[in-house]
């Protein structure tokens, strides 16, 4: 099964000056906890729910802070193409629970959630299932807090 079988398709792209109030707002509106951030053609960031407590509000930024002042500016994704299972097992290694999906000419075509595999009719529940174990695991290269 491939990534573009279970992958979200409609994707709202939020530019970096924007402030965290509107991406929030966005976010609300498309109950969605996770934004991709870009600038022009480029995908530049993402911006998660997370971001917004931790990286922003915990360290004192205020509403009207930009979105480029709590992204995470180090993009991970994957390729539409991809097999799920490869897919799940990067998320785990990576301890990242969604993901931006790019075609092969690298434009984004969508986002993929560590759920959206999981609901996967064809998923293998195992290979899920380590996935999250790993992504839950604490630290790792994407931790966000100061210790």
């Amino acid at each position: 099964m491939k990534i573009s079988d279970c992958m979200t398709r409609k994707v709202r792209v939020i530019e970096p000056g924007l402030s965290l109030r509107e991406a929030a707002r966005i976010m609300a509106d498309l109950d969605a906890g996770v934004l991709p951030v870009g600038d022009k053609d480029r995908l530049v960031g993402v911006l998660t729910d997370r971001d917004i407590a931790i990286r922003a509000i915990a360290a004192g930024k205020g509403p009207d802070a930009r979105v480029s002042e709590a992204m995470s500016a180090e993009v991970k994704y994957c390729y539409e193409d991809e097999d799920v299972e490869h897919v799940a097992r990067n998320m785990g290694d990576l301890q990242i629970r969604r993901l931006p999906v790019m075609n092969r000419e690298k434009r984004l075509v969508g986002i993929v959630t560590l759920g959206d595999i999981a609901c996967s009719q064809r998923a293998d529940s195992e290979c899920v299932g380590e996935a999250l174990g790993n992504i839950s695991r604490h630290g790792g290269i994407h931790t966000q807090s100061p210790h």
